[in-house]
């Protein structure tokens, strides 16, 4: 820490006041949008054309309708809820009532939302009438419910009213012209949001407003948005808050375009019939794309760029979906950083490539946006930086103000996040000779077999390289001799010609060391989070058991 010497001419006068700090928040981008271009339309949904100016007032009587409920400054106020008009005003509402944002993953099962509900402390919940039967379940596990107001959706399946009034009644009994509870600490919590479940240990995740207003700034930089983009919800608003684009499309005076069912034929209609320009995909979601029949994909009308992150997507799939006229952006992201401030960085000599290498080269995480003060790959325990040849691993480290300030309730699981000063993801990196960094594994993923360490990364991607694999997973299986052997599980495409476990095998073994093939291979639908994560550890679990692999198949 460096300071001022009290002899400076700077050292005195020169004080934090009203006129020139205000605490950092994304939601007075709400304001200034709306102020600027009230007549624009910001939110698109169906047959919804919602302007900016509509958008803000129905913002503003949440937050007031929240407050004269009783909800106070720091209470927890969840959603369950998919990519709709609703969910995204409560990015804003509620927030601006003063209250934290728990935006809860709708595809969890009923056990996994009532954890979240108890360990939140939630006081009210806000519910899509299509998961109440689920939500219903849910509450009977709950010590001490949450108030619940229905939300009545366009297009929603029916299902039961379970809360004491709706959305629009409660947005009815708020005042427009309500001034909102501004955080007075930008060091405050702005949201609370669970980890996605690929460990099967979930953790409460608080970013503060200061962080969601830096990565709402470094995804507007980083992946420089035009002013007015049209951005299409693909990626849930649920998940790290849609990687904070809630906010950051709205500081860019954008359209959200809001979709409940994500699949390949309503994203390529909403390019068609909505001026789509932009959304953000899993690998899976890429994948679905990439595998679409030429039949069902209609030729682009613009140039529509994707931002992709999660899982290390295969080359082969980023080759395809390039070639389809996508323009793609590969990104590393993680709930404690509320985003994606990892990116591969595209050089133009790149260009010159040919399609496959440009591709290899997109596959690589990459390097820290501007507004990413720290990123290094190093040994966990002594920090020590590891050669930046391509070939020796460490753990990806970040360290920034846009971390999150640390997990609820789990000071132990925040400190060893934080150990050393650096936020430890637990990803397995390299540092190639150009600087870019690449994620080989997860650290719990790596295979250890006879003392050799293999990347279950490097393997899916020479399987995602067979035609008839849609979905590959790779994990360790147990074994007397070896300890670890590469098991791999398969979701074929649909409309792939027949292959069996020796033929995927054989193909691994032509373009792999022997040592690093899977030993086993079964053919089974992959169990994947909301986000389109594949969820490695319940195959882990079913790795040596034939039986628990027939019931997830």
């Amino acid at each position: 820490m460096t300071s001022i010497p009290s002899s400076s001419p700077y050292a005195q006068g020169l004080e934090r006041n009203a006129a020139n700090f205000v605490p950092l928040t994304p939601l007075r981008f709400l304001d200034r949008t709306a102020d600027v271009y009230p007549q624009r339309v910001a939110v698109v949904h169906g047959g919804l054309r919602q302007t900016w100016a509509q958008t803000r007032e129905r913002c503003y009587r949440l937050a007031s309708a929240l407050v004269r409920m009783g909800v106070q400054p720091g209470d927890t106020v969840s959603v369950i809820a998919p990519n709709t008009p609703a969910m995204l005003e409560a990015h804003f509402g509620v927030p601006l009532a003063g209250a934290v944002l728990n935006a809860i993953n709708c595809r969890l099962d009923a056990e996994g939302i009532a954890f979240i509900l108890s360990h939140g402390e939630s006081r009210l919940l806000l519910v899509d009438r299509e998961f109440a039967p689920l939500v219903l379940r849910a509450l009977a596990g709950v010590p001490r419910p949450p108030r619940v107001i229905d939300i009545d959706d366009i297009g929603a399946p029916e299902g039961p009213a379970i809360g004491e009034t709706d959305y629009e009644s409660l947005l009815a009994t708020g005042d427009p012209a309500f001034a909102g509870v501004w955080p007075s600490d930008e060091w405050s919590p702005i949201a609370l949001n669970y980890t996605s479940g690929t460990t099967g240990d979930p953790k409460g995740v608080v970013p503060s407003h200061r962080g969601a207003y830096l990565m709402s700034l470094t995804q507007m930089t980083d992946w420089a948005l035009p002013r007015h983009p049209t951005y299409l919800w693909t990626l849930p608003m649920f998940h790290a808050n849609g990687w904070c684009f809630t906010w950051a499309i709205t500081a860019a005076a954008g359209t959200h375009v809001c979709l409940r069912k994500v699949n390949a034929t309503n994203i390529f209609c909403a390019i068609a019939d909505q001026g789509v320009t932009h959304f953000c995909a899993a690998p899976v979601v890429m994948a679905g794309i990439a595998n679409t029949p030429a039949t069902e994909r209609p030729a682009l009308p613009r140039v529509v760029r994707v931002l992709t992150a999660g899982s290390p997507p295969p080359a082969a799939v980023l080759e395809a979906v390039g070639a389809m006229g996508f323009d793609v952006d590969h990104v590393f992201g993680i709930t404690e950083i509320s985003g994606t401030s990892i990116s591969c960085a595209w050089q133009d000599a790149w260009n010159e490539a040919p399609a496959g290498e440009r591709a290899r080269l997109k596959a690589r995480q990459g390097v820290r946006a501007a507004l990413l003060e720290g990123l290094t790959v190093a040994d966990p325990q002594t920090l020590t930086p590891v050669r930046g040849d391509g070939s020796e691993a460490g753990e990806m480290l970040i360290r920034g103000n846009i971390v999150m300030m640390g997990y609820l309730k789990n000071p132990d699981a925040t400190a060893k996040a934080f150990a050393g000063g650096w936020f430890h993801t637990g990803d397995v990196a390299v540092v190639h000779p150009d600087g870019y960094l690449q994620i080989t594994d997860r650290s719990k993923d790596v295979i250890i077999s006879g003392g050799e360490n293999i990347s279950s990364v490097e393997v899916e991607d020479v399987l995602h390289r067979h035609p008839g694999v849609l979905h590959a997973a790779v994990v360790a299986q147990p074994d007397g001799k070896w300890g670890e052997v590469p098991c791999a599980f398969i979701e074929p495409k649909a409309d792939a010609e027949a292959f069996a476990e020796a033929d995927l095998i054989a193909f691994c073994r032509e373009r792999l060391a022997h040592f690093k093939c899977p030993r086993r291979v079964i053919f089974t639908e992959l169990p994947k989070t909301a986000t389109g994560k594949i969820q490695k550890f319940r195959l882990r679990e079913l790795a040596g058991s034939r039986e628990a692999i027939t019931r997830l198949a």
